[in-house]
């Protein structure tokens, strides 16, 4: 059963004063959380709970730092379903679209941990498309697609992947269980 989180309180808290300068926003944080949960291998919270908090967690609110490790939980426990269950947290733009870019950017900031390990599934020719949505939403500083996307299809590729997104990182949690099993192609 997922555990309940004020994340309303958690957004609140991260979006403060009172949270260190470097700490994630709610979004990319859940994308974070999920990129670690997805990786290849174990990461451990003493090095992930730092970068996600911009902080050693000891120095920090206990209540903030638990609602960090509750939403773990509840992202751990959703990827541990046969199918997984991905329920990313995107922002909401004023005019009704979702916004997912802070998001991917927390998940590919987790990747980058682990950047070879991850090489298995991004140059396989069967699955390397299951990181295409979140790929998709990676801009350079001027706001230009790292994927070659025009401008004026920007909007539109955007949401269609934002879309995408659940089912590509359930596929991406699967992809990591069959590998460990033994069973998964791994090109």
């Amino acid at each position: 059963m997922y555990r309940a989180i004020n994340l309303e309180q958690l957004d609140k808290y991260l979006s403060s004063d009172d949270s260190p300068e470097n700490c994630m926003m709610l979004s990319d944080l859940d994308g974070f959380i999920h990129g670690i949960l997805c990786c290849p291998s174990i990461i451990q919270p003493e090095e992930w709970m730092p970068i996600a908090l911009g902080a050693d967690p000891n120095t920090l609110p206990l209540p903030m730092v638990q609602l960090v490790a509750d939403l773990f939980g509840n992202v751990a426990q959703g990827a541990s379903f046969d199918p997984p269950v991905v329920e990313p947290i995107f922002w909401q733009a004023k005019e009704g679209h979702v916004i997912a870019m802070d998001w991917c950017e927390g998940f590919m900031q987790a990747v980058s941990l682990r950047p070879k390990e991850w090489l298995t599934l991004t140059e396989s020719s069967s699955d390397g498309h299951l990181m295409t949505p979140i790929m998709l939403h990676l801009m350079d500083d001027n706001g230009n697609s790292l994927m070659g996307v025009a401008q004026e299809d920007l909007d539109e590729v955007l949401g269609k992947a934002a879309e995408e997104i659940p089912v590509a990182v359930a596929g991406i949690v699967d992809y990591w269980r069959h590998v460990r099993q033994g069973s998964g192609s791994t090109n």
